[in-house]
């Protein structure tokens, strides 16, 4: 049986650098529904998946 390992997740600040946005725009983001980020609540705490916002900019490039 092949085990999966979960992917590690990026706290707001992380995702925000590895987006070149601020933490600030970030959460904005989250508040309004603007993009769909999936943002996984932890507590009171926000994670966010790598491949999550890898598939964000993905869809915001332009063709």
């Amino acid at each position: 049986m092949k085990e999966t390992i979960p992917e590690p997740l990026l706290d707001r600040k992380s995702a925000a650098k590895y987006l070149s946005v601020s933490p600030g725009t970030l959460a904005v983001w989250d508040c309004t529904k603007r993009y769909d980020l999936k943002p996984i609540k932890v507590g009171r705490a926000v994670r966010y998946r790598r491949t999550d916002l890898d598939d964000f900019l993905n869809s915001q490039l332009k063709r």
